[in-house]
């Protein structure tokens, strides 16, 4: 077996040409299990590799899908290093820099600001903030020219939101080709609800698997969903474990649902409760606290 292996590394899966000084074989791109001298080979030995290369990607895509992220996709807020909140709205974007700077800090900014009457920045970039909406997207039209795929993607949901899918689609397509999650996760809805495109459910898993591989908990949940309908049950199982260790409360429900279904055990579920637990710990500080209750308390003041 391991000669197999050892040929298989120093010849061409095809013609058998051994790999020396000035032949330099080159492995395939799908699986890594053969090799090649030519693309002429390669196409050649296609009809005998290709049921092997298959199941070989299959399982380095699994290997990739199922690892557990190091952290949410959301990464951690710049000023407070702790990790963002799972809750969108409980962060804000600056369009001078592009960076998301969780509730806590930019409450903690502003008290500090208007108790020492000074004039209102960016908490990281140290920019004054712009006064009209005209000035704030021309701020944020410079961002998108740069490229950064942070704006773009915002671009495109609210291009979205407006109902101009066609600009939604280009936008978030280019925020995703340069590494966007979120763009991920936005046009794998797209692809499900045939908005500006034609209904295509390979391509909407598609995008939520790389949204869930690049740390997206509710994609994540959404595949886990997906999976269930079709009775993959463990893989269904899988996805809403690796989500609830990021902080989703959804897939705590899912979870509970399956355990009442006897779909998952008492001791795997009980593990991921504490690392969910953990998870929502971790993104809790005495300044997101206070601006919680800051927007409490403005919450009452508006409904008076």
């Amino acid at each position: 077996m391991n000669e197999d292996n050892n040929q298989a590394d120093t010849c061409c899966a095809s013609c058998g040409m051994a790999e020396i000084d000035d032949i330099k074989l080159k492995e395939c791109a799908a699986c890594g299990l053969v090799k090649y001298c030519c693309d002429e080979c390669k196409q050649d030995h296609k009809s005998h590799h290709e049921e092997d290369c298959n199941k070989r990607a299959a399982e380095l895509r699994d290997e990739l899908l199922f690892k557990q992220p190091e952290s949410s996709y959301l990464g951690d807020c710049p000023i407070c290093c702790l990790p963002m909140p799972f809750d969108a709205k409980k962060s804000i974007m600056y369009h001078c820099c592009s960076k998301v700077i969780c509730d806590g800090c930019d409450h903690a900014n502003r008290m500090r600001e208007i108790r020492g009457k000074l004039k209102f920045k960016c908490p990281f970039c140290r920019k004054l903030t712009v006064e009209t909406d005209e000035e704030r997207d021309k701020r944020w039209m410079k961002r998108i020219e740069a490229n950064d795929p942070a704006a773009m993607n915002q671009k495109g949901a609210q291009q979205y939101n407006k109902g101009d899918y066609s600009s939604a689609f280009e936008h978030l397509t280019k925020a995703a080709e340069l590494g966007n999650v979120e763009a991920h996760y936005g046009l794998a809805g797209m692809y499900r609800d045939g908005h500006g495109v034609e209904k295509n459910e390979k391509k909407e898993i598609h995008h939520f698997e790389e949204a869930a591989i690049g740390g997206h908990p509710t994609a994540r949940c959404n595949l886990g969903c997906h999976e269930w309908d079709n009775c993959n049950i463990e893989r269904a199982v899988k996805h809403w474990i690796i989500a609830a260790n990021q902080g989703s409360d959804e897939s705590i429900k899912l979870l509970m649902a399956a355990y009442r279904s006897g779909m998952i055990s008492k001791e795997d579920l009980a593990t991921t409760l504490r690392a969910h637990q953990a998870a929502v710990d971790a993104s809790k500080s005495p300044q997101r606290e206070a601006a919680e209750e800051y927007r409490r308390k403005w919450s009452i003041v508006e409904q008076k």
